[in-house]
């Protein structure tokens, strides 16, 4: 199981196809990260239906992603302010856990 120790969540959606590499390059271009050990960053798709999770360690770089078979996750909207995750708040996201 991940484990970060700081979580960033990109609030707008992404393409669930794209890769390590791809959403590297967008953290570095719109995101305001610092790309440490343990930092990372959350991805959701339009839908709502799956995550993506891109995190880094010492030794390089995991991408994980979470399908939920029936209904979304709860995401900021536009406009809405910055969401603060505890580690407890992190498991629930990934689990589904409204």
């Amino acid at each position: 199981m991940l484990t970060p120790e700081t979580l960033w969540l990109a609030r707008d959606p992404v393409d669930m196809r794209q890769g390590i590499d791809t959403l590297t390059r967008l953290v570095d271009a719109r995101l305001a990260v610092t790309r440490d050990t343990g930092t990372a960053v959350v991805f959701c798709n339009k839908a709502r239906s799956r995550i993506r999770v891109l995190q880094w360690d010492r030794h390089g770089v995991w991408l994980c992603t979470r399908r939920l078979h029936q209904g979304h996750f709860t995401w900021p909207r536009e406009g809405e302010t910055t969401w603060s995750l505890t580690a407890e708040q992190f498991a629930w996201l990934t689990k589904g856990v409204d």
